[in-house]
């Protein structure tokens, strides 16, 4: 059990079309007498329950992707996916259920999926093929082609013809060729052809195309095609920013080419998800979810892939919390955490526990308290995050180091105070940013959420500490504002720590209101 080769995570997809972890563990395949037929069991691996009993149904359409993936659907709402460690692992379980179905390894889905109602309208039709015959991939087709790609997204069974097709005949990278003629000849009508064409195999939602589409080879020329959208006056020019304006800055050198290629490639494809394509309709509501697990699956392996890397990690906090790092430096090592920890939220819940305690280990939690004190906004929003993303994790691990903090240093510097300050300090109309930080002061100090343990009550502890360190930072301004007993109309007045609080004014209103909102939840 201890093989590598058999490790996988089991997800299943949910009602979102979001991709949920349902843990990792070691798959084989074998006979269960009770399903009466070969099946993939996946055993826990923390405690050796069961997490996956699935017969190997001569009818499913299995399908393998990205190297180390395999999909398929149990039941009409019910999409499994194994996502194992090794190539070597993947290749193994897909040859046995190859072997269950009858099918040739070499192919990627082992049935062509099909609806029923699809199946009995299509049995009506002899003249129905196995294949659709594409057209030859040139100029003067393309209009013919635009058209084929269009009429079959209404039914799964075309759907999947089409998709094959095009896989069989390596027919896109033709089509981006004939796209870099067009451009060359200004040929706006095969230009917004191929925008009809690419948008439609996008919608095709299989994993074999988007590896084609998505290769370095290919994505750029996907994107200029994405462009030229016919509703538009002028094309987009996305291409120009995902290479002038979008700069890729390793924060610390990336020695990993697989690693770079992969961080490159989910930040193209998001972008394609996010930015290019449209909003898609309750019709095409669909269409897109092979797409969203492409680039969840990619997320996976690049936090893994970088958190396995130590020496890079150990470099990157040596780096923010070092003063001589300059302020550009530091404020791309802070959006670099802040996106880190965006892309850990894909992990299952035991490797995010190891994630988080890995950064609180390397020291994030003082290196946050440096960061949210500079000047700059950026840095500071991007320190807020990350300091939720911890908060929420484990609020009694940002108390523990609270309290040790709390013994080494006096009350100036103490990140609970810090935090207080920024809230204090916003500068948002809005206030935003205060809104947030009360958010997690709240929560921090929420009895309902602390631990007892038999050594101390976190809760007496934390809360004897709070009230003795921190209250008075934060009922500075109430108190600056109420001088005379009674609120302050006259001139400018100063808190405690130097904030600047102004009477009479919407927003001086707006966070007078959220300390009283706190003090009231603190009673």
């Amino acid at each position: 059990m201890s093989d590598t080769r058999r490790r996988v995570k089991v997800y299943t997809l949910n009602e979102d079309r979001q991709w949920d972890d349902r843990g990792t563990g070691h798959v084989s395949s074998t006979y269960v007498d009770r399903l009466k037929g070969m099946s993939l069991l996946v055993r826990a691996e923390a405690d050796g329950s069961l997490l996956l009993e699935s017969k190997i149904n001569p009818n499913t359409a299995y399908q393998k992707q990205q190297d180390t993936l395999i999909v398929w659907s149990e039941a009409e709402n019910y999409d499994l996916a194994l996502s194992f460690q090794e190539k070597a692992g993947c290749d193994e379980i897909w040859e046995k259920i190859c072997q269950v179905q009858g099918k040739d390894p070499s192919v990627e889905v082992t049935q062509d999926p099909i609806d029923e109602s699809e199946e009995e309208r299509f049995e009506e039709m002899p003249e129905t093929s196995n294949l659709i015959d594409l057209p030859n991939c040139e100029l003067g087709k393309l209009e013919e082609i635009a058209d084929l790609v269009t009429s079959v997204l209404s039914s799964p069974i075309r759907r999947e013809k089409l998709a094959l097709a095009l896989e069989n005949e390596g027919y896109i990278k033709k089509l981006l060729q004939l796209f870099q003629t067009c451009e060359n000849l200004d040929n706006t009508e095969g230009l917004h052809h191929l925008y009809e064409i690419i948008r439609g195999i996008l919608f095709l939602n299989k994993a074999t195309l988007f590896e084609v589409m998505f290769s370095d080879e290919c994505i750029m020329d996907v994107v200029g095609c994405l462009e030229y959208d016919p509703a538009l006056a002028q094309p987009k020019r996305h291409r120009e920013f995902l290479t002038k304006t979008a700069k890729f800055k390793e924060v610390i050198p990336i020695t990993d080419s697989e690693l770079r290629q992969k961080i490159h490639q989910t930040y193209r494809v998001q972008y394609i998800q996010d930015v290019i394509l449209p909003t898609p309709s309750v019709f095409e509501d669909n269409f897109l979810s092979t797409l969203t697990s492409f680039i969840f699956f990619n997320k996976v392996e690049i936090v893994s892939m970088l958190q396995e890397d130590e020496k890079f990690l150990s470099e990157v906090f040596a780096q923010l919390t070092d003063e001589a790092t300059d302020d550009d430096k530091r404020r791309e090592l802070v959006n670099f955490f802040k996106e880190f920890c965006a892309f850990s939220q894909t992990l299952q819940p035991q490797n995010r526990d190891a994630f988080f305690k890995t950064l609180a280990n390397l020291g994030i939690l003082p290196a946050l308290e440096i960061v949210m004190g500079m000047d700059d906004l950026q840095v500071r929003a991007a320190a807020t995050d990350i300091f939720s993303y911890l908060v929420e994790f484990s609020p009694s691990m940002v108390r523990e180091f609270v309290m040790q903090e709390a013994q080494q240093s006096d009350d100036d510097i103490l990140l609970i105070n810090v935090v207080i300050e920024q809230m204090i300090c916003d500068t948002d109309p809005e206030l935003g940013g205060a809104v947030q930080l009360m958010g997690l002061l709240r929560t921090l100090i929420d009895p309902e959420n602390m631990l007892a343990t038999a050594n101390k009550t976190e809760k007496s502890e934390f809360l004897n500490f709070f009230y003795n360190h921190c209250m008075q930072v934060l009922t500075a301004p109430l108190l600056a504002n109420t001088s005379e007993d009674k609120p302050d109309k006259g001139d400018t007045a100063v808190t405690s720590k130097g904030s600047t609080i102004c009477p009479d004014n919407y927003q001086t209103a707006q966070l007078l209101a959220l300390i009283l909102e706190l003090l009231t939840f603190f009673v």
